[in-house]
């Protein structure tokens, strides 16, 4: 897979889903509001990836509205609706390809939500590093997002993913457990573990530095 062609195709199919998004991810307000509940201690500053329009961040601000916000999506119609937002001047937005930005350091947090289901396992592990060593010392990676429950099931989409992505962009290639557990083992997270969430082929997963 092309990481640069599918990060293009996921900003074209975003761009012109924006104003649609929030209807459509209203559902998933409770899956989202998970990753807030799973934030403990003094949070004072927080990597978000693929923030889109920001509903995460709506409990995130409730529970610490001093909290200061990098936001980083590669569709910038989305982060122009965030913008809007009220908290927004306590978020930098930053319009670009995960794999390229660079992500900073210290953070206590590092959240997503619905949106590294895209990326392969080898891409994954780049990711995953990024997300580590952007970590202060016992801060947390909490990611919400689309899982399968085997191998098997993990390569088809993947086989879907290469036979239909011409006609079909936005194909979802979410990773089994095992699959994810390795891949944050292998960068260096020990402490890790997983939640069930209101949405059934969601899995939240907490891994601290």
């Amino acid at each position: 897979m092309d990481l640069e062609e599918r990060n293009q195709s996921m900003r074209d199919f975003f761009n012109a889903k924006k104003d649609e998004y929030d209807e459509t991810h209203a559902s998933f307000m409770l899956t989202k509001k998970t990753i807030t509940d799973n934030l403990e201690g003094q949070i004072n500053k927080v990597l978000d990836l693929g923030a889109g329009t920001g509903l995460e961040l709506i409990p995130l601000f409730e529970k610490f509205p001093e909290v200061k916000v990098t936001a980083i999506d590669i569709t910038e119609k989305m982060l122009e609706e965030l913008s809007k937002r009220e908290f927004s001047k306590n978020v930098t937005t930053i319009c670009g390809d995960f794999f390229k930005v660079d992500f900073g350091r210290h953070y206590d947090a590092v959240i997503s939500t619905s949106a590294l289901h895209h990326f392969l396992e080898v891409d994954k592990e780049r990711l995953y590093q990024k997300i580590y060593d952007s970590l202060k010392l016992n801060g947390v990676f909490i990611n919400c997002d689309k899982i399968v429950k085997t191998r098997k099931e993990e390569q088809e989409l993947i086989k879907e993913y290469y036979h239909e992505k011409n006609k079909r962009p936005h194909i979802d290639t979410p990773l089994c457990i095992d699959s994810e557990l390795a891949i944050l083992k292998s960068v260096g997270f020990t402490d890790i573990e997983t939640k069930e969430v209101d949405k059934e082929n969601y899995l939240l997963i907490i891994a601290r530095k």
